[in-house]
């Protein structure tokens, strides 16, 4: 039999019989050598391993570049607060929204096997160029083209490695699908756990070292990071294509002809059952039922930006308060402002493998649910944690600001306050806590909810909310920036912190957090879920 295969690329290839029982055959799915995928030789957590393997070593080189990027440009580059605040979020922006590019290769050509090898020699490309003063015009031009090809590698892997891991996985299988969905907190344990030790080695490095070794040690570890992939190819299941034609094409025809009615479509299409809205597009029944899918994914993609915006804040304005505070630990020893960050990757290290091993069951117990609880009610419960970090984050900031003042420190802006940067301890912890409800939420959502053909997309849209999030970040901070210094005002992002007022920006976050949240609430509430499980929340 001749069936599409996505075996590491576009390559159509013959499905292969074996001698295996067909019982332990995976349905859908096939092995590196385009034959069947036998249940008990193939995936599962054995080739998990290998894929957790790579995102622990892409998010140490990413949180490399990412954690401490706003004090090398406000450092070494000279940059205001604001304009490196702005800097960073397009940064993280672009390489939030890039995946969606790549998804798209990935779906429609090349498949998640290879664009995860050439993202990955993409990566490496993007050598070091750093330095320790401002550097002339050329050579800044090159940095930033460095740090860009940077997201593009990340682009093409982040929405690829995952959904790979997931692949896995046989959603079919009672056990299986029980351990795919703990696949996704394991895996944002694993991303956890390289943010942290990127943290708290590469920041030392940065900034006691050398900035040119600090980001040049993640390049180094992308190229063992592509030997580690290659080795578990033996073992990995790879998705067929459910359909000959490009799903991109499928679903594309189906929104043109709801704008113009049956153009494309043949007799047969349009004789096919008709519901609402898309129903019109007069395409066959599974495409529509595709394109509804992906449509009604868009009003929690849109809720979901309130919490992106806060999420942001975390390698931005929440290391700049850092900067000012008292950060010596022991005699003599004063960790980096960024390595406070650690923080929440430890929070989630920590609570991670009681959720899985402890919450779930007992959850599960109650409520029959392979997960525990649903999806949205894990991320709900996300949200208003991310509310409360930004209620924690405004209060400690005033805080900082009335010791400055007792102090007579307002005008000294490299002066170190006598508070400590443990105050900042608890809007981390909150921070840590948010993103293991919310993330790995919408991880689970977007990858369980799309079509069987654009996994990929799928993860990509959930990743395109951060990068929004990033862009919208930016905005406000230079909107509010304009307004706040009209008239002779002090800006809220003062160069000077101890002159800013970072803790209103925290205040105004809050007040859009419970906004969304409550819209969050009625649309999350009335959500019809895609396959199996038909509970709404």
């Amino acid at each position: 039999m001749v069936i599409g295969v996505d075996n590491g690329g576009a390559i159509k290839t013959q499905l292969l019989a074996n001698d295996d029982d067909d019982d332990d055959v995976v349905a859908g799915f096939a092995d590196f050598k385009g034959r069947r995928a036998i249940r008990s030789k193939t995936g599962l957590w054995k080739s998990a391993y290998f894929i957790i393997g790579v995102e622990v070593a892409e998010k140490f080189a990413y949180n490399g570049i990412s954690s401490n990027l706003i004090t090398y440009l406000t450092g070494p580059l000279g940059q205001s607060t604001a304009y490196a605040a702005a800097s960073v979020n397009a940064w993280t922006g672009t390489a939030s929204l890039l995946p969606l590019l790549g998804a798209f290769v990935a779906d429609s050509f090349l498949g998640r096997f290879r664009t995860i090898i050439i993202s990955v020699l993409v990566y490496i490309l993007a050598e070091d160029n750093t330095f320790d003063c401002a550097p002339p015009p050329l050579e800044l031009v090159a940095f930033y083209l460095s740090l860009y090809l940077a997201a593009v590698g990340e682009g093409g892997m982040r929405p690829c490695i995952q959904a790979f891991g997931a692949d896995q996985f046989d959603g079919d299988d009672v056990n299986e699908s029980k351990s795919k969905s703990s696949f996704f907190n394991w895996w944002y344990f694993a991303m956890s756990a390289g943010s942290f030790v990127a943290i708290l080695i590469l920041n030392y490095i940065q900034d006691n070292l050398s900035w040119e070794l600090g980001f040049g040690i993640p390049c180094i570890v992308m190229l063992v990071v592509l030997l580690l992939y290659l080795l578990g190819s033996p073992t990995y299941r790879f998705r067929l294509h459910t359909h000959a034609n490009n799903p991109f094409a499928r679903i594309g025809r189906v929104f043109l002809n709801t704008a113009i009615p049956c153009r494309g479509c043949s007799d047969t299409d349009a004789e096919q059952p008709r519901t609402k809205f898309l129903d019109r597009a007069g395409c066959s029944e599974g495409d529509i039922r595709d394109a509804k899918a992906l449509l009604g994914l868009l009003p929690i993609w849109f809720t979901s930006l309130g919490f992106a915006v806060v999420f942001s804040q975390g390698t931005t304005l929440f290391t700049k308060q850092g900067q000012t505070m008292d950060r010596e630990i022991f005699s003599g020893l004063k960790i980096p402002a960024a390595s406070l960050q650690s923080l929440s990757f430890f929070t989630v290290i920590f609570i991670m493998p009681v959720y899985d091993w402890v919450l779930v069951p007992a959850a599960r117990s109650l409520t029959g649910r392979p997960a525990g609880i649903s999806m949205l009610q894990r991320i709900g419960a996300g949200l208003f944690m991310s509310l409360l970090s930004m209620v924690v984050a405004a209060l400690v900031e005033t805080r900082r600001l009335d010791v400055a003042a007792k102090w007579g420190l307002v005008d000294e802006a490299g002066a170190t306050l006598p508070m400590s940067v443990w105050w900042l301890a608890p809007q981390y912890v909150l921070f840590g806590l948010a993103n293991v409800f919310v993330l790995v939420g919408l991880q689970e959502f977007f990858y369980d909810q799309v079509p069987s053909d654009l996994k990929s997309i799928g993860l990509a849209l959930y990743l395109s909310i951060l990068g929004i999030g990033d862009f919208l970040s930016s905005f406000l901070i230079a909107l509010l920036e304009s307004i706040t210094t009209q008239g002779g005002h002090g800006s809220w992002f003062d160069n000077n912190m101890n002159r800013a007022h970072v803790d209103y920006f925290y205040w105004l976050l809050a007040g859009i957090s419970a906004i969304v949240m409550l819209a969050y609430a009625f649309i999350a509430k009335s959500y019809v879920y895609r396959g199996r499980d038909l509970v709404c929340c």
